[in-house]
């Protein structure tokens, strides 16, 4: 019989990462590399692994992902979101805890676009009396 491989997608910010999740030893690739080749930054790793750590799967399952757009924190938040999103696909019963950690929620922050007339977003040119 064959493996099952479960796919599902995760967002955040301009970030979308692709990620498969199988049964195996932990191994996880992001974009072809080992993940710590990938986020060189301790914090992103554990800030994308973090529902593996949730649902003590740490060493129990091989993902294999891909990650688009946006920066680091972005792509290790998608990352995050599509591993939770596997996970409940894989076994149902860990839905409750990953819901109750907000996992499985999709963080709606975007960044808000410069308006004409302005410095930035919400900024806007000094005013000067004289």
């Amino acid at each position: 019989m064959a493996e099952r491989i479960f796919y599902a997608t995760g967002r955040r910010k301009r970030a979308v990462a692709r990620v498969w999740i199988k049964k195996g030893r932990g191994k996880v690739i992001v974009n072809d590399k080992r993940l710590e080749d990938y986020f060189l930054e301790e914090s992103y790793r554990i800030h994308a692994l973090e529902p593996l750590y949730i649902c003590h799967m740490t060493n129990k399952v091989d993902i294999k992902a891909t990650v688009k757009g946006g920066g680091l924190s972005g792509q290790a938040g998608a990352l995050r979101h599509g591993i939770s999103r596997a996970l409940v696909l894989m076994n149902s019963e860990f839905r409750p805890i990953l819901k109750k950690a907000g996992m499985l929620t999709r963080d709606p922050r975007e960044k808000e676009r410069k308006k004409y007339g302005q410095r930035g977003a919400r900024a806007k040119f000094q005013y000067s009396k004289r």
